[in-house]
């Protein structure tokens, strides 16, 4: 699928009369008769196509006057995977938006982290979605209320400042417009559901297909005890978040993944739902990422044996940065013994009353100030470690959602002990980026040589030139070639 696909109306009115729920997220349909917006995988009979028009974004839908239809909810669909397969100012802004900036920052916030003036960011967003910046958060802000309505019994008030929203008024407003009922009718229309106090129990879409084994396989094995356990089939974590800590639980389920949230601040919801499902690259097209690796036919056998493979990456850039240097040349046991002594050491406790975790992973800032003496590490990576959060620390070196990667690779390899491997599975797990590709990997190496592919750096490298953009995908299938526990979903 192609940037700016809601323009193509032939395509988007075949997509609708279909349902096919692959291009939910993509674009949305708004219907000028009934004045509603839906998912192209609407279970309605499909609108006559001179009464179709196509937007690319809910947000655009709304401006533009439409309210979201009750039945195939759209304001719920997986995100655009274009927002996570792009480095480009659009991509990255969108991805700032969903990680809460607008709402805690405002619009000058936003271009600030971009270094774009405001009037640029707005003209171009415009452009590419039909909405600018405080269009679409207001949109989120819209869908985080819907949830806290439908998952909690809070008072409506609250649930309007959690939100986000400045004003009960505001609220209201926003919600009738939007959703064509008033807050308590989405609530009286809501499945009942038991109501854990301070949990928050969603569904995260998907499109499918979506393989869990290398997915939670991969977070499971790696867990730093403390901050990650895999407990009762679910994969649990804590959050450091903008307005105070979170714990989630992610089960994966046939059609959707379970999350349970709690927050020390309902203000957190977006931000946290935005991580996680960037965490389990949920936004992802494995239809078309599949297709592309199939041209391949060494590479076509991985993919039809367990299709949907997902890159699994990080709530947490910096940190997944500092583990990256921890996990250098030991195995995946030792990395994690070394995580462990740091986040006792330097990480703020946590209650979980639910569980194991004792721990948020420290921050950049309290590893800066560790005395690098008290590291039991070898003197080369423990200069690696201490530059690296010093510059974290200090604001010389930025991982973001915003990163822009070719520049953040460019840093990261000035940093004395990264390397090629070091930078680019960084960039793969923790920047979001869906070409980066390891071929020095021992594993892949083995992997490509028992498959029939080119062995050596170089040459898998050329081999691997066809199966860009999405050659971080075709390290998972290689990967889980391996009897590793990374690749098997745990019992």
């Amino acid at each position: 699928m192609q940037m700016g696909m809601h323009s193509d109306t032939e395509h988007c009115v075949r997509a609708v009369q279909s349902k096919d729920a692959r291009f939910d997220g993509w674009f949305f349909t708004a219907v000028l008769t009934t004045r509603i917006y839906c998912r192209p995988s609407c279970p309605v009979v499909p609108p006559k196509p001179e009464n179709m028009v196509f937007h690319p974004s809910a947000a655009a839908c709304q401006q533009a006057g439409f309210r979201a239809c009750k039945r195939c909810r759209p304001d719920t669909s997986p995100g655009s995977p274009e927002w996570n397969q792009r480095a480009d100012l659009v991509a990255r802004a969108m991805r700032l938006i969903a990680d809460g900036v607008v709402d805690r920052e405002g619009v000058p916030g936003l271009a600030a982290r971009l270094g774009y003036s405001t009037r640029q960011i707005e003209r171009q967003l415009l452009a590419e979605l039909g909405a600018g910046p405080l269009a679409l958060a207001r949109a989120q802000r819209a869908q985080t209320a819907r949830l806290l309505i439908e998952t909690t019994a809070l008072p409506m008030a609250r649930i309007a400042f959690a939100a986000g929203f400045s004003s009960i008024r505001t609220f209201n407003d926003t919600v009738r417009e939007v959703f064509a009922l008033s807050p308590s009718d989405l609530r009286t229309r809501a499945p009942k559901q038991t109501v854990a106090p301070g949990a928050i129990s969603l569904r995260l879409p998907f499109r499918a297909p979506l393989n869990p084994d290398n997915l939670f396989g991969h977070l499971a094995a790696t867990a730093v005890p403390g901050v990650e356990e895999w407990r009762a089939g679910a994969y649990r974590r804590t959050l450091r978040l903008p307005y105070g800590p979170g714990i989630v639980a992610l089960t994966p389920q046939p059609d959707h993944i379970a999350c349970r949230l709690t927050l020390g601040d309902l203000r957190d919801l977006p931000v946290a739902i935005s991580r996680c499902r960037r965490m389990l690259d949920l936004d992802a097209d494995p239809v078309a990422i599949d297709a592309q690796l199939r041209e391949d036919a060494l590479l076509a056998t991985l993919v039809d044996k367990a299709p949907g493979r997902r890159v699994p990456r990080t709530v947490d850039e910096a940190e997944f940065a500092v583990r990256a240097v921890l996990g250098q040349q030991v195995s995946t046991a030792a990395a994690r013994t070394h995580a462990a002594r740091l986040v006792t050491a330097h990480g703020d406790p946590v209650d979980d009353p639910e569980g194991g975790l004792t721990h948020l992973f420290p921050s950049a800032q309290a590893l800066a100030a560790v005395d690098p003496e008290s590291l039991a590490m070898p003197r080369t990576r423990r200069t690696t470690l201490t530059t690296l959060v010093g510059q974290l620390a200090d604001g010389t070196l930025h991982l973001g959602v915003e990163s822009d990667w070719s520049e953040a690779r460019t840093r990261l390899l000035e940093v004395p002990g990264f390397g090629p491997w070091s930078v680019d599975v960084i960039a793969m797990r923790a920047l979001g980026d869906p070409d980066a590709f390891l071929p020095t990997d021992l594993g892949v190496r083995r992997a490509a040589q028992d498959l029939g592919l080119p062995a050596t750096p170089a040459a898998l490298t050329a081999r691997a030139a066809a199966w860009r953009p999405w050659r971080a995908y075709a390290v998972q299938y290689l990967w889980a070639t391996d009897g590793h526990p990374i690749n098997f979903l745990p019992v």
